[in-house]
């Protein structure tokens, strides 16, 4: 049982990790708020986490990047092993790894995703699947281990959509930001895409391929205990309304603005999901 001094530091800890969620993505907030309470710190430590990493490699233009991410890393595995940081952000992530049996290898591979944006700007099928693996589908899984709360098996059997989800929710990003990954870091994740010579067909292909990982994805969420059915429910609607717009418009809309879905319509979104998982119809 911590003293309270030292419970004090951990709750400011976890309301840094909570401010930083709430500023940077509202969506993502909403989502964490139709969680169970028990489930609220957490993951806003996980979301505390993955948001500074890549700001390093994203916003810090001015400074050493690599040197920054270097030290991030090991401070990061330091605070796991000694169980405390004076950095709020890995201090609250590190009880979080501790507690819930987070694998190493997951943090390890996100890690390696932020050094590959610092190199490269472009990828093939195998960069391609390693970047969003480690970009996206273990996050879900750091999450996942959260909601099973030590099922080891629920864990193994809700491992495959839970990945589905991350690649669709990372694939779809990666088409909503394609002026600007292109425009302000030169980067093009799709494989063999052209940037210059993006066109319909290339648009179909890949919209073809989000759409198999949201349904695979689907199978798993409806099959999330209930205290995170309807948080992850929520964010895969969101998503999904995204990509339905996406899918609606020319490869031109694509190249030359930035597509989003109000915030009206979000919280349109959040009411039907809720009312939804009210009648388990989720």
């Amino acid at each position: 049982m911590p003293t309270p001094f030292m419970q004090l530091y951990q709750d400011t800890c976890l309301e840094c990790s909570k401010l930083i969620t709430n500023r940077y993505s509202t969506s993502f907030s909403l989502g964490i708020k139709t969680l169970d309470k028990k489930f609220h710190d957490p993951i806003y430590a996980i979301y505390g986490f993955v948001r500074y990493a890549d700001e390093i490699v994203d916003t810090f233009h001015d400074y050493d990047k690599a040197a920054l991410l270097k030290k991030f890393k090991a401070d990061t595995y330091t605070s796991i092993e000694e169980k405390i940081s004076l950095n709020p952000v890995l201090h609250s992530f590190q009880a979080v790894v501790n507690k819930y049996g987070i694998d190493l290898e997951l943090i390890e591979a996100f890690l390696r995703s932020m050094e590959m944006d610092l190199v490269k700007d472009a990828y093939n099928q195998e960069g391609y699947e390693e970047y969003i693996y480690g970009s996206a589908e273990v996050v879900g899984l750091m999450c996942l281990r959260v909601f099973c709360e030590g099922d080891h098996g629920l864990y193994d059997y809700l491992k495959g959509p839970a990945q589905s989800l991350g690649k669709a929710f990372q694939k779809v990003n990666f088409l909503r930001d394609m002026k600007s990954d292109f425009d302000d870091r030169g980067r093009v994740y799709f494989p063999g895409v052209d940037f210059t010579k993006f066109n319909s067909n290339a648009k179909l292909a890949i919209e073809e391929d989000i759409r198999r990982d949201f349904e695979h994805a689907f199978t798993g969420i409806v099959q999330l205990p209930e205290g995170a059915k309807r948080g992850v429910y929520l964010a895969y609607r969101y998503y999904l309304r995204l990509f339905k717009k996406i899918t609606k418009l020319p490869a031109t809309r694509i190249l030359s603005e930035r597509i989003r879905v109000p915030d009206n319509q979000k919280l349109a979104i959040w009411v039907k999901t809720y009312f939804q998982h009210q009648l388990r119809a989720i």
